[in-house]
């Protein structure tokens, strides 16, 4: 039989979540970023689990080709544009909407012979990755949107991406510059300034004067927090998200322990007392972080066991000394219904994007629909 390892991924929970955002945002439509082969779902299980949603972002054109050969009819957004010229054609081919990111994506659209119609370009308000610089540079802003604007078939389009969104504070600076960058154009060139998006998961639910035209939510789709903080009220089940995935097990092994007795690697975790010690089928070669710490919570049997022990490549140990019901055989879970993966991620220094995206190829998927 095979390994017991599963990753079960979940139609009915994206086509919920969607509903969440759709209830935050009012009259705002929806990208539903699907980057990074849909944060590890999947671009097909994207497209039929967002299918309510108004467009798709994603980040390259393999995943805008998987889309469309998926089904995929509604728009489409290239979030870091184009790489190459000979993309441009493709993206008018897939009928995609790129960004322009850089001073020199624009110089390539403008000298390209095949444009994609729509254009979104990415102003840098402060998070200093990709973008336009828009701080006291209205005019070079204003002259790159004009020459954009003489080989598009719509108004140019306008979007930024918040550092802070999930902050109390430290948001504003951007939102201002956004909105002085969009006065100026406005100013100078009107009618050539199409719809806007800001909003990210975060700024979906904390800023609602931040919404736009159009929301770009990514991992509250997918049922994780977009916060870090275990306030009961920015939880993903605070939110209103259900898991999208659940990556499931199970025990294969059980260890006695005397007091003093090591577990695993390095000897990491020592006994203080007789203990019993369960062996799980899941290590780092199926992308649960190495760096995971003793008392890091698996879900076995209906309630929380910590683990014990260095995480393996093939295998992870869990102390079930309290838990004397756990024999060989019994189910785990490393996060999903029972066990949010932010919890996980929290024990381990890192976020629920992370563990989302990190599951190995290896491991065998489910895709199960319980709406339909």
């Amino acid at each position: 039989m095979p390994r017991p390892i599963l990753l079960t991924i979940r139609i009915d929970a994206m086509r919920h979540n969607v509903s969440v955002v759709r209830k935050a945002i009012g009259r705002s439509r929806i990208w539903a970023v699907a980057k990074a082969n849909g944060y590890g779902q999947g671009i097909a299980q994207a497209v039929t689990g967002f299918a309510d949603a108004d467009g798709l972002a994603v980040l390259d054109l393999a995943e805008a080709q998987q889309a469309r050969a998926s089904g995929w009819t509604k728009p489409i957004l290239m979030l870091e544009g184009a790489f190459a010229a000979e993309d441009l054609a493709e993206m008018k081919h897939l009928s995609a909407s790129t960004a322009i990111t850089t001073i020199e994506q624009a110089t390539m659209f403008n000298a390209a012979s095949t444009v994609p119609d729509s254009v979104w370009i990415k102003l840098n308000t402060g998070m200093n990755r990709l973008g336009i610089p828009s701080r006291e540079n209205h005019e070079r802003l204003i002259r790159l949107t004009q020459d954009l604007s003489h080989r598009t078939q719509s108004p140019i389009h306008f979007m930024m991406h918040f550092a802070c969104a999930d902050m109390a504070s430290g948001w504003e600076s951007q939102f201002d510059e956004f909105h002085a960058a969009l006065s100026a154009l406005k100013g100078c060139l009107p009618g050539s300034v199409g719809a806007v998006s800001l909003a990210n998961s975060a700024a979906v639910f904390r800023l609602p004067q931040a919404h736009g035209d159009w929301v770009r939510p990514g991992i509250a789709l997918y049922g994780s927090s977009p916060f870090e903080t275990d306030a009961s009220d920015q939880t993903a089940a605070g939110l209103g998200l259900r898991p999208v995935q659940s990556l499931t097990t199970e025990v294969i092994g059980i260890q006695t322990l005397r007091h003093g007795d090591a577990v695993g690697y390095g000897a990491r975790f020592r006994a203080t007392r007789p203990s019993r010690i369960g062996v799980i089928a899941a290590g780092y070669a199926d992308g649960y972080p190495r760096c995971a710490p003793d008392g890091t919570p698996v879900w076995i049997d209906g309630r929380r066991v910590p683990i014990a022990g260095r995480i393996s490549m093939d295998m992870i140990t869990v102390d079930v000394t309290d838990h004397p019901t756990v024999q060989v055989g019994s189910p785990a879970e490393l996060w999903g219904e029972h066990l949010p993966i932010d919890d996980v991620a929290r024990y381990c220094g890192t976020v629920g994007y992370e563990l989302m995206t990190a599951v190995m190829p290896r491991v065998p998927r489910k895709v199960v629909d319980g709406q339909r």
